[in-house]
């Protein structure tokens, strides 16, 4: 499974890429992989600002519904809207064209408490 470097990581499989105070949020290789073809993201929470592990959104694959954990505190800016006629992207691209949400980070200091890719890939064995 693809873990990059330059992007950290959940529990739960959610990644997410800092960009200063807004970061990109999707799910990782592993989890699509999981979850199989993706048919449906959908996220209400836009404007919204959220705790750490709160869910922003679900994705639905052909067999089953997930929901999707914020990694930090923040405000939910932007949904990924190529999503809503490719939910594929998920699947083809999780780390580049299939991010899922924008987000204002309000809490910095929770980044450091997310795993890196090693550590990651540890979890996932």
């Amino acid at each position: 499974m693809n873990a990059p470097a330059n992007l950290k990581y959940t529990k739960e499989h959610e990644w997410i890429r800092i960009e200063g105070n807004t970061a990109y949020v999707g799910i990782t290789d592993y989890a699509q992989s999981e979850l199989g073809e993706i048919v449906f993201v959908e996220v209400e929470t836009i404007g919204e600002t959220l705790a750490e592990g709160e869910v922003f959104g679900t994705v639905e694959a052909v067999k089953t519904v997930s929901d999707l954990y914020l990694p930090v505190d923040g405000t939910v800016l932007e949904f990924n809207e190529s999503l809503e006629d490719s939910p594929e992207l998920v699947n083809d691209d999780p780390y580049g064209k299939g991010w899922m949400v924008k987000i204002e980070i309000t809490n910095a200091s929770q980044i450091d408490a997310l795993l890196s890719a090693s550590e990651y890939e540890a979890l996932i064995g």
